[in-house]
């Protein structure tokens, strides 16, 4: 009885772990955007009441030798950079309602930008430290090797790169995140009893293996349909991850976009997003079964975050941007209160819709 409650214990705390953990890089999210803002703002000239970590009442303050005052809050689920007369009237000239149009277009952009930018970093690190679309084979059994000389079909080796999966030689489409085709679903087409192609890279030629699906298609832990076969993921070399790693945070954002194109035209269901807590909830999950899909997960947060903030919804940065672009068309701005009252509406209804929407999964 001891033991199942420590191991219950033991457990229990690993989650708590992982939770922080995952609540820790959602912060760290969305500071990388804060401090776009504040960066392209400081470089930019404009003055800066206050640069914070978090909502709510300050656990640390500090004011910095600019005035600055840098504060680290009670809430970690969001931040923000405070702008001298972004919402109300300044004097100061350097405070942000002051400034040209283009400068503060820019630092309105800076957000998305440095949230991308961190993508492309994260992209990087996941292809070259775990990779993400293209298998290789780490291990043959013997049993696989004995069963597939039976059939009268080729083997996979040890070193193999999965680099194409199709019917026939001339029909295999290449694993490519890039070009929508991952290595998984490309093999879930396959039935047991299905014969199928595999194009591997063995020792830096091209071999076509013609092979047999026939295991058990409900044993989640054998992915190719072939007993005895352990998968792994390719490497990127430091020039192929660099060369791969813009083009892969630009796929996540188009599928981000695409996903929010059929969000707000009710082709996906409403259920399926999800706020703070939601997100956190589901890293801790899986970070918790392979701490790969934590580094899986940066990119994409970073992107999501970039994509969902360009959108033109009140206090987002994409409706701010709207409203200085319309200024710099007019010649002159929308009224002020006005805008803030849009702005102080869009983040209500954001904030209620989020803690709807997270309420809701965590009773459903």
């Amino acid at each position: 009885m001891l033991i199942l409650s420590l191991a219950s214990f033991s457990s229990v705390m690993i989650t708590i772990l992982y939770v922080l953990l995952a609540l820790f890089v959602l912060l760290i999210m969305i500071t990388i955007h804060e401090f776009g803002h504040y960066i392209i703002g400081k470089k930019l000239g404009f003055k800066i009441n206050e640069f914070s970590i978090g909502f709510g009442k300050a656990i640390f303050k500090k004011t910095l030798k600019s005035g600055e005052l840098f504060s680290i809050r009670i809430v970690p689920l969001g931040g923000y950079c405070a702008f001298a007369g972004e919402d109300e009237e300044d004097s100061d000239p350097k405070a942000f309602n002051n400034q040209k149009p283009w400068k503060r277009l820019l630092v309105q952009f800076g957000g998305v930008l440095f949230n991308f930018l961190s993508a492309i970093i994260f992209a990087f690190i996941l292809l070259i430290g775990f990779g993400y679309d293209i298998r290789t084979v780490d291990s043959v059994s013997e049993t696989h090797i004995q069963q597939m000389t039976a059939l009268g079909k080729d083997t996979l080796q040890e070193g193999d790169i999965i680099r194409k999966v199709g019917d026939t030689e001339e029909t295999a489409i290449k694993v490519s995140f890039i070009e929508g085709n991952m290595f998984n679903q490309l093999v879930q087409n396959y039935k047991v009893g299905d014969e199928f192609v595999f194009i591997v890279e063995r020792n830096g030629e091209l071999v076509t293996l013609n092979l047999t699906k026939y295991a058990n298609p409900d044993d989640a832990s054998d992915e190719v349909g072939m007993l005895g076969i352990g998968l792994g993921y390719y490497k990127y070399s430091f020039l192929e991850a660099l060369i791969y790693c813009v083009p892969v945070a630009c796929v996540m954002a188009w599928q981000i976009l695409v996903f929010l194109f059929q969000l707000f035209t009710f082709s996906v269901d409403w259920s399926s997003i999800g706020g703070p807590i939601t997100t956190i909830g589901v890293m801790a999950e899986y970070t918790q079964l392979n701490i790969m899909n934590l580094f899986i997960f940066l990119p994409f947060i970073s992107v999501n975050l970039a994509m969902f903030n360009l959108l033109p919804f009140p206090s987002l940065d994409g409706s701010r941007m709207l409203f200085t672009t319309i200024e710099w068309i007019r010649g002159k701005p929308v009224n002020r209160k006005i805008e803030g009252w849009i702005h102080f509406a869009g983040i209500c209804v954001l904030f209620a819709f989020i803690i709807f929407i997270d309420f809701y999964n965590l009773i459903t």
